[in-house]
């Protein structure tokens, strides 16, 4: 997987497409790559920015006045126009980004009590099963990160040390058969290696937990 950090990255989007999503008034995002995205969105669009923007209406008593992209972006994103381009940095939203992200995002990496579960259906049966043999979320994240297509948008700096991110799959059949065939052969390995493991000494937990791995036979 491939990380997008915030604090390093700037965000390039073409001027005009970015004021035809501005004057329609419909709800659209502002994807990494710089794409403007319009709901209903997809489990890959990671955006940096999502809202929309309401015109006043000009009457003789309350002139129209300029609006600038500061004030219908926000305050919190650092934004140059650049001709034709805007240029975006958005990691002081990144509150913000965690709240509009985390809903398609396949992990989450944001807080101080670690990863916790997938979102997908059939990755979270892999690491709950997993679990039963001190398997952590951590341990299959770092697979996933390693061996699996896909991004992590984040923050992170190295003085003080600080990280918080999202993790987003791009096939998630794939990250299914890689992380199924790690688990099925730490598993194995543990029970053949350790004595708590053995076959007549496993709970009913980790008795179904390895017959999920199919290893029982």
């Amino acid at each position: 997987m491939k990380q997008f950090n915030l604090f390093k990255e700037i965000i390039t989007i073409d001027r005009s497409v970015l004021l035809k999503a501005i004057n329609s008034s419909k709800l659209f995002g502002i994807e990494i790559s710089g794409n403007i995205v319009y709901e209903p969105f997809t489990a890959n669009n990671i955006l940096i920015f999502l809202g929309k923007h309401i015109q006043e209406q000009a009457s003789a008593l309350v002139p129209t006045q300029t609006i600038t992209l500061e004030s219908i972006l926000g305050k919190n994103y650092q934004i140059v126009e650049d001709d034709d381009r805007v240029l975006v940095k958005a990691f002081s939203n990144w509150q913000e980004i965690i709240g509009f992200n985390t809903p398609r995002a396949t992990y989450d990496d944001t807080t101080a009590d670690g990863i916790a579960e997938f979102s997908d259906k059939e990755l979270e049966n892999i690491g709950w099963h997993a679990t039963e043999f001190s398997i952590k979320y951590r341990e299959l994240v770092d697979v996933l990160e390693e061996k699996c297509a896909g991004t992590i948008i984040c923050i992170e700096q190295n003085e003080p040390y600080q990280f918080s991110g999202l993790g987003f799959l791009d096939d998630f059949a794939d990250a299914k058969a890689t992380l199924f065939d790690y688990c099925q052969t730490k598993i194995k390995n543990l029970m053949l290696e350790k004595d708590e493991y053995k076959k007549e000494n496993l709970t009913d937990d980790e008795l179904e937990a390895a017959e999920y791995f199919g290893l029982l036979s």
